[in-house]
């Protein structure tokens, strides 16, 4: 599935907002500007939560590494760096 970007304006986006939405709806992406400049991006969620998942999975997997080391062992290892 090829994702269409569109780039508009805040004042436009602010008049248009229901036919962005419907458009996000569509699989589109939408990036709002203010003078020139990216500011925001409307995509639909579905993409969002696919990114979010993997993230939350990365964070796990380091926490898993961590398994068995206590506070004090970072906070030792903490200290010994700082001489």
């Amino acid at each position: 599935m090829e994702v269409t970007m569109r780039v508009v304006g805040a004042f436009e986006a602010k008049t248009h907002l229901s036919e962005l939405i419907s458009a996000v709806e569509a699989g589109e992406v939408v990036t709002i500007t203010r003078r020139g400049r990216p500011v925001a991006r409307l995509m639909p969620v579905a993409e969002n939560n696919a990114g979010r998942a993997a993230s939350v999975e990365r964070i796990r997997s380091l926490r898993a590494g961590l398994a068995g080391i206590s506070c004090r062992d970072i906070l030792s290892a903490r200290d010994e760096g700082r001489r």
